[in-house]
């Protein structure tokens, strides 16, 4: 194995999810100024994260399921409608061109 090749500051820390109010003792080499002492009596630095297990929706099981049902259906609607109407624009224009060669004649 390669000498010196790991990080020299790769130690245990405390990840801290503030929204959650949960935290869990992992190793890691993230930077941090921030202590605090755990449940064991020792004290870690502490990385504070934005989401984790506890505050994930697909973890807390309030994911939103899209309706995809619904989107398809009303694809079809928007198409179908714009087929109506480039249908009775080119009708109109026969008729305005039925018109003009009547006055021209």
């Amino acid at each position: 194995m390669k000498k010196d090749i790991h990080p020299a500051s790769y130690r245990p820390v405390v990840f801290l999810d503030e929204t959650a109010n949960f935290s869990f003792l992992g190793k890691s080499t993230a930077a941090t100024t921030e202590t605090i002492k755990w449940e064991d009596g020792n004290e870690y630095p502490v990385v504070k994260v934005i989401i984790s297990s506890a505050s994930h929706p697909f973890y807390t099981g309030e994911e939103k399921i899209l309706d995809t049902e619904g989107r398809v259906d009303r694809f079809k609607a928007r198409t179908l409608k714009a087929a109506e109407r480039k249908e009775a624009l080119a009708n109109k224009a026969k008729k305005a061109a039925a018109s003009a060669a009547k006055k021209t004649a």
